[in-house]
């Protein structure tokens, strides 16, 4: 669990702001559970997603999340991630690979997370940010992901990483724009 836990490049929870914004979100009475569903539903209702907005700059640290306010669904799962960590509760990262526009190729990943909750194990949240057709809750047990897989192309990737996957990154990282991340969104190959 010790790499679900520490501070890295990309999930920076020892920033002073991260740690503050943390704290601010911490269960008076000490519940992971509590404590967890307030920190994934402040990334999800006050993280803008870029692309649903158009905003710049591109972000990638969580700490520079934080600040500016927006990213990709990625992103936002690294402030998650930073968040949950901060408070002490082990987070990853998790993705999906999904169709673009819903009916096959072009597809990409989908980046979210995991909470490890005492009374229920790994519980993965999508902070990605709800609109018309998305409607991502905190339901432990039951998971309420933004998006279901439809076709055989697409797919849940079961593990969780402690840290942001290289593809994941590489975009985040060489486009200045959220357009040029829309254009170039990272994708993997699956093995069948």
């Amino acid at each position: 669990m010790k790499n679900y836990l520490s501070a890295s490049r990309y999930i920076d929870w020892e920033s002073a702001s991260i740690k503050s914004l943390a704290e601010s979100l911490s269960s008076s009475d000490g519940s992971d559970e509590i404590t967890a569903k307030k920190c994934f539903e402040w990334v999800r209702d006050n993280i803008k997603h870029s692309s649903d907005y158009k905003m710049n700059p591109v972000t990638c640290k969580a700490s520079d999340v934080l600040v500016h306010k927006t990213g990709y669904c990625y992103a936002k799962s690294h402030l998650l991630a930073a968040l949950l960590r901060a408070n002490g509760l082990p987070a990853g990262l998790c993705y999906q690979r999904l169709s673009v526009g819903d009916e096959g190729a072009p597809y990409c990943l989908h980046g979210l997370n995991a909470v490890y909750l005492k009374n229920h194990g790994w519980y993965r949240i999508d902070a990605r940010g709800n609109k018309a057709g998305v409607d991502a809750q905190f339901t432990p047990p039951q998971e309420q992901l933004a998006f279901t897989l439809n076709d055989s192309c697409e797919a849940d990737l079961s593990e969780i990483w402690a840290e942001p996957l290289p593809v994941v990154v590489e975009v985040l990282e060489t486009y200045q724009t959220y357009d040029e991340v829309y254009n170039n969104l990272p994708d993997v190959e699956l093995i069948k």
